[in-house]
């Protein structure tokens, strides 16, 4: 892990992280390429790499068709595709990417708690976006906080701001802490560190390599969860109570 202090500049009044921008633009450099190259040359009779590309497509499908039975679903696998692809892509960054000077620092992009609640903000707002579109204003409102009694409004709007901090949170603390968990088993092995030794050395690599299993794992489910529960908030704006 690089050292030192993370160095940001200012543009119109605005205060940015350079690790933010460089870690968020190579997650979306690698999921553009990802893409690129998995849909080269595709035919009737598809490849490994067609196959791949036509199984994930099936399998971000299938999430939006669980949790959004009607017609409005098919309006949203695309996003939810790229939703999952890019969360997926981040959450692994970190595990292999960690790289960097002061003045920028290369990591997962989820790892940073401005990103993900960025990510949580543009989900809830674009189902309000379907909600709005498909009841209008009023009906928007009457069906998400008058529904089913309108005595429940402020817990309504509690919940709709509890959900805004949970998906938000929820995949930056699991990235974060696996990212954390690895630097320090790491570090046992260096030797700068006061408590390496050969023994030590020894014993961080075959746990090094567990625990970034485990990351990918976490990562992977953490992709799904976003992602279903990105599902759940639309189909709750485009039903009806």
């Amino acid at each position: 892990m690089p050292s030192g202090t993370l160095k940001t500049f200012q543009f119109l009044g605005l205060t940015f992280d350079w690790t933010t921008i460089i870690s968020t633009s190579m997650a979306f450099v690698l999921v553009l390429a990802i893409v690129i190259f998995l849909s080269r040359k595709l035919s009737i009779r598809p490849g490994k790499r067609q196959n791949f590309l036509e199984w994930t497509i099936d399998f971000t499908n299938r999430i939006v068709k669980d949790q959004i039975p009607t017609a409005e679903g098919s309006t949203y696998r695309l996003y939810i595709f790229t939703l999952f692809l890019f969360i997926f892509v981040s959450n692994q960054m970190g595990l292999f990417l960690q790289f960097g000077s002061d003045s920028a620092q290369i990591k997962s992009p989820t790892a940073v708690p401005l990103v993900t609640m960025t990510m949580a903000l543009i989900t809830l707002m674009v189902a309000r976006f379907a909600g709005v579109g498909k009841f209008g204003y009023k009906g928007y409102f009457r069906n998400t906080y008058l529904a089913p009694i309108p005595v429940l409004l402020p817990i309504n709007i509690l919940e709709q701001f509890t959900n805004f901090l949970t998906l938000g949170l929820r995949i930056y603390g699991n990235i974060f802490a696996g990212e954390i968990l690895l630097t320090l088993i790491s570090g046992f092995a260096l030797p700068s560190d006061k408590l390496s030794s050969p023994l030590s050395f020894i014993l961080a690599i075959p746990l090094e390599l567990a625990w970034q299993a485990f990351s990918i794992l976490i990562g992977s489910i953490q992709a799904f969860v976003f992602a279903t529960l990105t599902s759940v908030y639309i189909s709750q704006m485009v039903t009806k109570e």
